[in-house]
């Protein structure tokens, strides 16, 4: 198994956490966001593969052929769901806030201050 996958992975986190960090802004926040999640389907997809193996379709496929983890694609797909779904709902909050407030620069939300 090639590292090459882990390293992506980890440098998508790493540029997302970044991008998360040094945001002014609430809408590229949230693609941080989502490039962070993008590294964890590709770690999952890492964690699963198998050098020659074929999908885990078991109906025309000799038996012994070596075939890739179903459990990480399907932790995958389900990865992908949920990330669509938590981008949706952060862009509308960070929608209704500029309606509110008029900015989407998060330190500019004084009135979410404690």
């Amino acid at each position: 198994m090639s590292a090459l996958p882990y390293l992506a992975a980890g440098w998508m986190l790493l540029v997302g956490v970044h991008g998360l960090v040094t945001s002014r802004n609430a809408v590229h926040a949230v693609g941080c966001l989502t490039v962070v999640q993008s590294g964890t389907y590709v770690l999952l997809l890492a964690v699963g593969y198998r050098r020659g193996g074929t999908a885990p379709y078991f109906t025309d496929i000799p038996a012994g052929t070596p075939v890739v983890d179903p459990v990480a694609q399907a932790l995958t797909l389900t990865d992908v769901v949920v990330g669509a779904a938590l981008t949706a709902l952060l862009l509308a909050l960070v929608l209704q806030t500029a309606k509110r407030h008029g900015t989407t620069d998060p330190d500019a939300l004084t009135g979410l201050r404690g």
